[in-house]
């Protein structure tokens, strides 16, 4: 069966390729990833999966379609995907010192089965920050584009005490509830 990823992250497609998994096509969902008034984090981080899954699975009614979403959350607050370095130096002065979640939705559009959906929450501890990191962050540009505005796979690490879960949920989609999703499916994996 084709199965069909509804994403544009180049690190969900290398994710997936640690599972041994390369989709036959990639095809970002275009859907609006506001937060409405009053959805909370595990609610938006599905909500989102499923909406990039549907929209995706109507354009390959035959195809498994895979969409994921990766929120930050301190508490109930849903931190954006940082464009700017304003809003990156809300979001670390907000995180430092703190503990924090990362919740990815994944959902698996299966013809004629409707969708199988999983969120996976890991919790982070940053330590504290000083200005000084937090410039010498800012300078690496890798938050571009990233919820909450740091990358656990890159420079971010440093500033990571601890973390509980899932290592690749952080980084965009949880290995192993995603292969068990697709083999459910009958998606072929060794």
């Amino acid at each position: 069966m084709r199965l069909i990823l509804a994403s544009a992250s180049p690190r969900r497609l290398d994710l997936l390729a640690r599972i041994g998994v390369t989709p036959n096509a990639v095809a970002p969902a275009d859907i609006d990833e506001s937060v409405p008034r009053g959805e909370l984090p595990r609610q938006h981080a599905l909500r989102l999966a499923r909406e990039k899954a549907a929209v995706v699975a109507e354009a390959h009614p035959d195809a498994l379609v895979l969409g994921a979403d990766t929120v930050v959350a301190v508490g109930r607050r849903i931190l954006p995907k940082v464009e700017d370095e304003a809003t990156l130096r809300q979001c670390m002065k907000l995180l430092s010192g703190r503990r924090h979640r990362a919740l990815t939705g994944v959902a698996l559009a299966v013809p004629g089965h409707g969708v199988r959906e999983r969120v996976v929450e890991t919790m982070i501890a940053m330590k504290r920050l000083s200005d000084e990191e937090i410039d010498y962050y800012a300078s690496h540009g890798e938050w571009r584009g990233k919820a909450g505005g740091y990358a656990l796979q890159g420079y971010g690490e440093v500033y990571v005490r601890h973390i509980a879960g899932s290592y690749s949920n952080v980084v965009g989609l949880p290995l192993a509830e995603t292969r068990v999703l697709l083999k459910s499916a009958g998606y072929d994996l060794a």
